[in-house]
């Protein structure tokens, strides 16, 4: 066990907080900004954006947030549009003990640092969820089986995937830590940057009420949209897998089964418009591990 598997302190009111904010040419920035102004946890809080474009897009308008918000702000260029390098920008400014992700399309209410903060205890990572804001034209299955929200996987109360759109972490967990730049366009180099962590020992816990709230752009309003995002993450599973030691055998054998065990579903699950959905994004992700397992490209979502 390395560094992170020490016993941290809980986190102090006073503690310094570092709030990273990775953006590409989103008006919904300036949104994201006002309600980090609006934190009532604000002591000795610095928000850091990365810009992701290839020009500096957003320095204007992060300017202006600076000025008219009270925000203390730093602003990155990072060209590179590649996720992965913005979110490295990010940590390496990073200099707070508690660093929080929160993505430049989500707006948090004035409590949500103050929870995580509160939820953050003897643990290193503490997750929190996303509420998905649909649009008023979004199909019906979509709002009914809410598939836009987000929390992390958990067995037996434990949390076993992360993400960065909701995320506070003690710098000391991190160390040398960082998002691996060839899944920077995949939408899902999250995944494995957290397996990692947790292998180093890093002790994750979830606060269901540090909540932000995200809405769902038209163009991700569609069943493709939500087969494609299971699909990338079905292969970065397969990577993590095989970063923790399992059989390129192993996967496929397993991914496999429950692919087709998804398939029968979807059939079974027909008279349900929820259902038969449900059935084919799973079955979606369990293709992706196949397809990686044997060596198919990374899909690239943006």
């Amino acid at each position: 066990m390395g560094e992170a598997a020490r016993t941290p302190d809980a986190a102090t009111p006073g503690e310094a907080i570092d709030v990273c904010v990775c953006t590409f040419r989103r008006p919904s920035l300036r949104a994201t900004l006002a309600s980090l102004a609006a934190q009532t946890r604000r002591a000795r809080m610095r928000v850091i954006v990365a810009d992701n474009d290839v020009e500096p897009s957003a320095q204007d308008r992060v300017a202006a947030a600076r000025a008219e918000l009270g925000l203390d702000i730093a602003y990155l260029h990072a060209p590179a549009q590649n996720i992965s390098v913005a979110r490295n920008a990010c940590l390496d400014a990073a200099s707070a003990p508690l660093i929080a992700f929160i993505d430049d399309d989500e707006e948090a209410p004035p409590d949500w640092l103050e929870r995580l903060c509160s939820a953050l205890g003897d643990a290193d990572i503490v997750f929190g969820p996303v509420r998905a804001i649909y649009p008023p034209d979004a199909p019906s299955w979509m709002v009914e089986g809410d598939f836009h929200s987000a929390r992390p996987v958990m067995r037996r109360n434990v949390v076993e995937t992360g993400y960065t759109s909701n995320t506070l972490v003690r710098a000391s967990a991190l160390a040398a830590l960082r998002f691996d730049p060839a899944l920077g366009r995949t939408g899902a180099e999250d995944g494995p940057f957290f397996a990692a962590l947790f292998r180093q020992g890093a002790k994750p816990t979830f606060c269901a009420e540090a909540f932000v709230s995200e809405p769902v752009p038209p163009e991700r309003a569609s069943l493709r949209w939500r087969i494609v995002r299971a699909y990338v993450s079905g292969q970065v599973r397969s990577l993590i897998w095989r970063d923790e030691g399992r059989s390129r055998a192993r996967m496929v054998a397993s991914a496999g089964a429950k692919a087709l065990y998804c398939a029968v579903a979807t059939l079974a699950a027909l008279p349900s418009s929820v259902g038969w959905r449900r059935n084919v994004i799973r079955g979606a992700l369990h293709v992706g591990v196949v397809a990686k397992s044997l060596g198919a490209p990374t899909f690239l979502r943006r």
